[in-house]
């Protein structure tokens, strides 16, 4: 009678798991969601840097066959990769809700932080000045400082301003390699530019001229000359190419038409995205950097965040399936180890798949996928009912839009 009581409580507890794990939720509670994760994923590269103390706790977990210097590069991976991930988010008002004062919270802390980062005295100071994979993460807090400007650049002193400026120029020593490295180099020249300092024009050019030629039709870019299938066209290239046009046409540096071309592709890409998400809020672990996690999302999640998905896809159907994504990432623990730091995976403890490139800090990338709560917690996004993504209405049997390439 022991056993069988002990069984059925098991079976319950396992239904009740279930019936929550496919409940619907509201908007709200996604958001909150979203809020909690990012912030749960974030805090120990934020908190750390703000008390001086990333060097002395972050992990510095490897594949066994990395290739880089690591103490040199993996510290600017985390906060570069950190930085643009949650920059939309932390560019929202101060307000007094719960969320409101994690937000101020953070970027207070963050704020700090980078002044620590880029202060020779401090425990904390992370050098950009030799090896090349700077070049890539240098890219990635230019981009932060792009996204959030009135929250994460202005507020900081001049001396500290001066200190990323100089940082900033010392890339200049180094070249990458001859793929979408060159539009690392070209956005932190053009956020040089913004701020109306002396910036290269040629790697600006030569970064844009590029992207162009390796443009391959329907949305996707190849990464250098040889097209590879892999994600890359959401972790770096639609975002950085669209940001880095957006500083050129303001500008007047480029032209309107290029900024706005670049958008129709990502646009275009973001379709692609949406409906890789499968039924179950699961997508496919194929090529590099699968690491990145939810960084994949990165191109969708900016289009919601501009307000600029296509007339058919709602932004409530973004929503839910990347927050069931989310849910299948996050929600539990087996992306964290016990101190909350990421670890080597795509979904749990897979050190084998990191890349040669890939430690600790590089992870971060996964904070992309969270630009759209940029968006306020008002905005339709957020506020419309549950709606389902191309792929569950697909396998459910109801009407969905035929998919055709594009030309342009």
């Amino acid at each position: 009678m022991k056993y069988k009581m002990l069984f059925a409580l098991l079976m319950f507890f396992q239904f009740t798991s279930a019936q929550n794990k496919n409940r619907i939720t509201t908007g709200l509670e996604d958001r909150e969601f979203w809020v909690k994760s990012l912030y749960k994923i974030s805090y120990p590269v934020i908190h750390n840097l703000a008390n001086e103390t990333l060097k002395k706790n972050m992990p510095l977990a490897h594949n066994p066959d990395y290739g880089l210097n690591l103490t040199k590069v993996t510290y600017l991976e985390a906060v570069g990769r950190t930085m643009a991930g949650v920059a939309p988010w932390l560019a929202l008002p101060d307000d007094e809700t719960k969320e409101g004062k994690m937000r101020k919270t953070m970027r207070l802390e963050l704020l700090k932080g980078l002044t620590n980062s880029v202060n020779p005295a401090s425990p904390d100071y992370i050098s950009y000045r030799s090896e090349g994979q700077p070049i890539v993460d240098a890219a990635y807090v230019a981009q932060a400082f792009l996204r959030a400007p009135k929250a994460l650049w202005e507020p900081l002193d001049e001396l500290t301003k001066k200190r990323f400026i100089e940082e900033f120029k010392s890339l200049r020593t180094r070249t990458g390699a001859y793929n979408n490295w060159l539009l690392f180099a070209g956005l932190t020249e053009g956020f040089l530019l913004s701020i109306g300092e002396q910036y290269d024009p040629a790697r600006v050019q030569f970064a844009v001229n590029k992207m162009k030629e390796w443009y391959v039709g329907d949305s996707w870019y190849s990464d250098g000359a040889k097209f590879s299938m892999d994600y890359y066209n959401s972790y770096v290239i639609h975002s950085m190419l669209v940001d880095l046009l957006k500083v050129l046409a303001d500008k007047k540096k480029a032209p309107e038409s290029d900024y706005n071309l670049a958008v129709k592709r990502m646009v275009r890409y973001s379709e692609y995205l949406e409906r890789l998400i499968s039924p179950e809020g699961t997508y496919s672990p194929y090529g590099r950097s699968i690491t990145y996690r939810t960084a994949a999302f990165q191109a969708l999640a900016q289009t919601a965040l501009m307000d600029k998905l296509p007339e058919y896809i709602k932004p409530a159907q973004v929503r839910c399936a990347l927050t069931k994504v989310m849910r299948n990432m996050y929600e539990g623990n087996q992306n964290f180890d016990d101190k909350g730091w990421l670890v080597l995976g795509f979904n749990g403890h897979q050190p084998e798949i990191a890349d040669i490139y890939t430690s600790t800090g590089s992870l971060y990338m996964a904070t992309l996928g969270f630009l759209t709560l940029g968006l306020p917690a008002d905005h339709k996004f957020w506020t419309d009912v549950f709606a389902p993504w191309t792929s569950l209405k697909a396998w459910k049997g109801e009407p969905i839009k035929k998919d055709y390439k594009v030309e342009y």
